[in-house]
């Protein structure tokens, strides 16, 4: 069973830029119709003109939409009630971090990352499934994160969304066994997109090397690729999928020594940072670190 792409609505959040944006770049290609969602409006705008000038005859639907306030949620649900729109695939792709060791996270940005990376997917699959079992046949791809497979310090509450995320698609991907309603799960790892500074990581000391990381056009369309496969889980990047395959056969406690020292980093600083100031706990990169000042 393939989800119904070709000549179907499918709806994708954080389409703004991105993994979503190359998706919806992708799909404009074979889709009926696109909704385009994001919080930044003129943002969905440019891609929807980009979208339209290759694509003339595609249909574009932008919804400006914070996935971080329930009530908008539940507005963007209204609008497609009223415009009689029937979303025949979901992309839940939108999706937001941060960096910082959890004692200093303001519960704001902590309740921003739980409504974005739960609350709101959920809310959406919830709206919008049962009407693709009752025709017996759609598809929900969520792009999750390889955190979800591992330990990653400074980022425990974005990890715990996307292990959330991981068993609710897997026991999700079984109750719809058999409905003709497709679920795949895109689990990245290093995609170079603007993610890491809207996480404010770009203070973190080193990054991933260059063989790891993989472009967003990349990642979206190994993303397509899996899921017309009817795959379960897809490791986007060949590097980065025997890395995480070869990580699946280590003992825990081999993988939780492995984040010991980016966990020593986060907390003491390194000769790349200056140690934490003893009131505000602040940390400042220094000059010629590995991603510059």
């Amino acid at each position: 069973m393939r989800p119904p792409i070709d000549a179907g609505t499918i709806l994708i959040t954080g389409a703004s830029s991105g993994i979503g944006r190359e998706l919806a770049r992708q799909l404009a290609r074979r889709a009926r119709t696109l909704v385009l969602v994001a919080r930044r409006e003129e943002r969905l705008e440019a891609v929807r003109d980009e979208l339209l000038q290759h694509n003339p005859t595609l249909g574009v639907m932008v919804e400006r939409c914070d996935l971080a306030h329930v009530e908008e949620v539940d507005s963007l649900l209204d609008s497609l009630h009223r415009h009689l729109v029937r979303v025949d695939v979901l992309v839940n792709n939108a999706g937001l971090g941060d960096y910082s060791l959890y004692e200093q996270e303001s519960w704001s940005r902590i309740h921003q990352m739980l409504q974005v990376n739960v609350t709101a997917p959920l809310l959406l699959i919830h709206r919008l499934m049962r009407r693709m079992v009752e025709h017996g046949r759609g598809g929900i791809l969520n792009i999750s994160s390889g955190v979800a497979r591992t330990f990653v310090p400074g980022m425990s509450v974005y990890a715990a969304t996307k292990y959330f995320l991981d068993g609710f698609t897997e026991s999700l991907r079984l109750e719809l066994h058999g409905t003709g309603v497709v679920v795949t799960q895109v689990a990245p790892g290093p995609v170079d997109t603007e993610f890491r500074d809207v996480a404010g990581s770009r203070e973190r000391a080193g990054r991933p090397p260059k063989w790891m990381r993989i472009s967003a056009a990349q990642c979206a369309r190994e993303a397509i690729e899996g899921f017309e496969r009817g795959a379960p889980l897809v490791y986007p990047g060949l590097a980065y999928r025997w890395m995480m395959r070869l990580s699946s056969l280590m003992p825990r406690g081999v993988l939780r020594a492995s984040g010991l020292p980016a966990a020593k980093q986060l907390r003491y600083g390194t000769s790349l940072l200056e140690p934490a100031h003893p009131d505000t706990g602040r940390r400042v990169l220094l000059a010629g670190g590995p991603e510059g000042t």
